[in-house]
């Protein structure tokens, strides 16, 4: 398989890749390229240009400080899972990045260029919907911050205007006394998953429940969080929060599964990864 014809640019900072863009509405963003070439090379992709951005080394970072870790454009799914620092801010994203894929595809593939495909049964935006964290884009007219909740308008639709690019994204540090977890169903390892799950659990100084969400992929065309404090209570019932995500999702059936199945499997998720989190939680504020 070949993929159509395009332009190709090589852009060296990103005032280029900006001017580029800015020139060519039409062209895509080559980044890491894991889910982009097989697109092109089964033309369900026929973009006018492409825009390779790895050599533009300023978007090559991965800041962690108090607040949270910022990934850059061209930070690589690997090294930002192999951040102990990372890991010690926010520990959902290293758990949740193990999922995606395989090996040698973490290698290249970026986090942001993950979030900007939009893939619904991706792990990575699910994360930055339950953490509530942000995309950076840029655009020759400027830069803007977009909250998670507005980045995913649709299966493989990011909020990203003609001539803009995602150059970073934010996920907040876990606060004190918080558990993170991420389980996920899939056929084979590495596959997309049938259902997946990431969950964050806060307790209080009286170590009850303060805050309780759940992030998912795989069961609708965008990332669906969920705000189960009020179903879990103060005691932590998460098998009636998971009757709750149970009860309020609506997922569609496939060659890889049937509604009723992905409905079933993402309660048994949901609960594991609440018990997961809030285990953890009880930990932390006992150290």
């Amino acid at each position: 398989m070949k993929p159509p014809p395009f332009g190709y640019h090589a852009p060296g900072t990103l005032d280029e890749a900006l001017g580029v863009l800015a020139a060519v509405p039409g062209g895509k963003v080559l980044a890491g390229g894991q889910s982009l070439v097989p697109l092109l090379n089964m033309r369900l992709a026929a973009p006018s240009d492409l825009v390779d951005i790895n050599r533009v080394g300023e978007l090559d970072t991965l800041r962690v400080t108090a607040g949270g870790v910022r990934a850059g454009a061209l930070a690589r799914h690997a090294r930002v899972e192999r951040s102990a620092a990372a890991a010690a801010v926010q520990p959902l994203l290293g758990r949740a990045l193990r999922h995606v894929a395989h090996p040698a595809i973490r290698n290249r593939g970026t986090v942001v260029g993950s979030l900007a495909h939009a893939d619904p049964a991706a792990e990575l935006p699910a994360v930055l919907a339950v953490l509530r964290g942000t995309v950076e884009a840029a655009s020759a007219r400027g830069r803007r911050t977009i909250a998670a909740a507005e980045f995913f308008r649709g299966p493989l639709e990011p909020a990203l205007e003609p001539g803009e690019l995602a150059v970073s994204a934010f996920f907040p540090a876990a606060p004190p006394r918080t558990g993170t977890a991420f389980a996920e169903t899939a056929r084979r390892h590495g596959d997309y998953a049938l259902s997946g799950v990431a969950a964050v659990v806060t307790l209080d100084e009286d170590l009850r429940v303060a805050a309780a969400r759940t992030g998912h992929l795989g069961i609708a065309p965008v990332p669906v969080v969920f705000d189960l404090t009020g179903a879990a209570g103060p005691g932590g019932d998460w098998a009636a929060a998971a009757a709750h995500v149970r009860e309020r999702i609506d997922p569609e059936s496939d060659i890889h599964a049937g509604a009723g199945y992905r409905r079933h499997l993402t309660g048994v998720l949901t609960e594991r990864a609440l018990n997961a989190a809030a285990s953890e939680a009880l930990r932390k504020a006992g150290e």
